[in-house]
């Protein structure tokens, strides 16, 4: 059996802790009897930063530190996983478990939609992405916004190197193993949008994109898909239709009730499963 590793362990073999601070800590948490952290943030030897570093480790709970720049850090999920933001997120994972991947063990694609552009699609898609992965869960997140240019899209968030993407991948140009892994978030892959298609709606209603999915579901346990703004192209009824479920994302002071609850109407009306809305008050 494997020795679980202690909090001080933890740091000290970080760098975050000196040997000589986590032998005061100790002797403080012995004549205190208290929890090491506590012991800890009491001598001001460590932050609450450090804590949570440490026990994300112990409990094989994934996250960056804010030294390390692999992923944008507009990605709070990976570098603030216990901020309000965090939790938010956390709570949306749990009622998307609840109301859709657990009903049904089929059920292992949703695609995030938005009225407009600029309301936080690609960022909720993207934690969201990251907070599955984080629960243990085989996460693809899927860029089918095929009409943003890769600035726009997921591409920086990931920091995403050239790809053929999902637009290759439809174009009978590649297979499913252009999806690039994300490093420090095991069990997160990302399939970039691709070049953009001067066909994308054409190419989202292809046979290829029923059975992309149907390829990854045999591999990943949860498939994100991010689309592009709903009132301005049917992309986004297009995927969501193939995904069989949607999130639809709202932005405070910026999304019109009329057209979110128009797009709402009318991803119902496809059949799809609107399984819950997101107001993203950023």
């Amino acid at each position: 059996m494997n020795q679980v590793r202690t909090i001080g362990d933890i740091l000290v073999a970080t760098g975050r802790l000196s040997q000589d601070d986590a032998a005061r800590i100790v002797e403080r948490q012995r004549a205190d009897k208290v929890q090491f952290g506590d012991a800890a943030l009491a001598l001001k030897v460590l932050t609450k930063d450090d804590i949570d570093f440490a026990l994300s480790k112990q409990f094989d709970y994934a996250y960056l530190s804010d030294q390390d720049d692999t992923v944008s850090h507009e990605l709070v999920a990976a570098y603030k996983p216990f901020s309000r933001v965090g939790e938010n997120l956390r709570a949306v994972r749990s009622q998307l478990m609840l109301r859709w991947f657990n009903t049904d063990p089929a059920h292992k694609v949703i695609a995030i939609v938005s009225p407009g552009s600029g309301e936080g699609r690609n960022f909720i898609a993207a934690n969201l992405a990251i907070v599955f992965a984080q629960q243990g869960e085989r996460t693809l997140l899927i860029d089918a916004d095929l009409r943003a240019k890769p600035a726009r899209a997921q591409n920086p968030l990931f920091k995403l190197g050239k790809s053929a993407g999902l637009s290759g991948i439809l174009a009978n140009r590649a297979g499913l193993e252009v999806a690039q892994l994300v490093p420090g978030l095991p069990g997160l892959a990302v399939l970039p949008a691709g070049a953009t298609p001067p066909n994308p709606q054409e190419l989202l209603g292809r046979p290829a994109f029923g059975a992309l999915l149907r390829m990854a579901s045999q591999q990943f346990d949860v498939i994100i898909i991010d689309t592009p703004a709903g009132t301005e192209f049917a992309d986004a009824e297009v995927t969501a239709a193939r995904a069989g479920a949607a999130l639809l994302v709202a932005r405070k002071n910026k999304s019109l009730v009329p057209q979110a609850n128009q797009l709402a109407r009318r991803l119902q009306d496809s059949g799809v499963a609107l399984v819950g809305s997101v107001l993203n008050d950023a």
